[in-house]
């Protein structure tokens, strides 16, 4: 699953965030998988493994917080529960689709066992209908459809912190 954006903190916020990077990977954006907890920890270990190169987002998460899509060539510093980075990863591919056309390679790719594109929806919607999402999009009665726009993202990790 995707990185949800920054909560409420503005960029000068994490640019102050006392993280223990590089200097030249502290300025990436970050990117985070999930919420907090263990689902997050699955799929940081699944990037850090390497079975994880592919991840998705609904569009209206980018609407919502005001920020750009992804594009290929950029590059993310991967955060784990802890808020501590991890990794750095690179876009590598951006595709937007409704949500009925997610593929198996994206769903394969996605590194979290799943090995059909239903397994993959069903874990995708338990997670975009469950109590944390919604109350982050701040709508208790939020479902997804097949129209639901969805940022694939495939990409590759450039280096292990």
């Amino acid at each position: 699953m995707t990185g949800i954006p920054e909560s409420d903190r503005t960029t000068a916020d994490l640019a102050r965030a006392d993280v223990d990077v590089a200097p030249s990977w502290s300025a990436l954006p970050r990117a985070e998988f999930a919420f907090p907890g263990p689902l997050r920890d699955a799929l940081v270990a699944a990037i850090l493994d390497g079975t994880k190169t592919s991840t998705s987002a609904l569009v209206l998460e980018y609407e919502r917080e005001g920020d750009p899509l992804p594009q290929p060539g950029e590059r993310s510093l991967v955060v784990d529960s802890a808020e501590q980075p991890v990794a750095v990863i690179e876009t590598t591919e951006v595709r937007i689709v409704p949500l009925a056309e997610i593929d198996l390679a994206h769903a394969v790719d996605e590194g979290e066992g799943y090995t059909t594109v239903a397994q993959w929806r069903a874990g995708h919607e338990r997670f975009w209908h469950g109590a944390d999402y919604r109350g982050w999009l701040g709508d208790p009665d939020f479902v997804v459809t097949d129209e639901t726009l969805v940022m694939a993202e495939r990409f590759r990790l450039v280096e292990r912190l």
